[in-house]
């Protein structure tokens, strides 16, 4: 039996099963979260996501509200991924907020394996990197978040 006969591919449903209970316990150390969007949604397609601003960078002190999209061909195909709240970021287009897969390699060179999670921590590396750590932000009070169908996010500034 080869290495690729003997490899199990998880379903979709199990697999977005498996991150729904990763993402409920808490991950790492907290600065990034992440979970069902609607709890009725029996295809778990929409989740979201927190990521919090690293120290020492132009985000610190800021929390960023991401909405992620899990097609039907996820974990084959990547998310959607969109920042709901405004941020000033290489990969992000600053219009609509989408995580431009183009610009974010871990989605350009999406592998099965990668998770929801892998994607926000990866988001929260690409922040402290040096063309990004210090892109002035959009002033606070402009806060305001893209619409989304089912209403406006928040967006909390500590």
């Amino acid at each position: 039996m080869t290495t690729e006969e003997a490899k199990v591919v998880v379903p979709r449903n199990f697999r977005l099963l498996e991150e729904l209970e990763r993402g409920e316990k808490g991950i790492g150390d907290g600065t990034v979260s992440y979970g069902m969007d609607d709890a009725d949604d029996i295809y778990m397609q929409s989740w979201t996501g927190t990521i919090l601003g690293p120290h020492n960078t132009a985000y610190e002190g800021k929390i960023f509200q991401l909405k992620l999209f899990c097609g039907k061909e996820y974990p084959e195909s990547p998310p959607t991924v969109r920042f709901q709240t405004r941020i000033n970021m290489a990969c992000v287009n600053p219009e609509t907020g989408v995580v431009e897969p183009s610009l974010f390699p871990m989605l350009a060179n999406w592998r099965r394996e990668y998770t929801m999670e892998d994607i926000l921590i990866k988001l929260k590396k690409e922040m402290m990197t040096s063309h990004n750590r210090k892109l002035a932000q959009p002033p606070e009070g402009t806060e305001e978040a893209r619409v989304d169908p089912k209403g406006p996010a928040k967006c909390c500034v500590m």
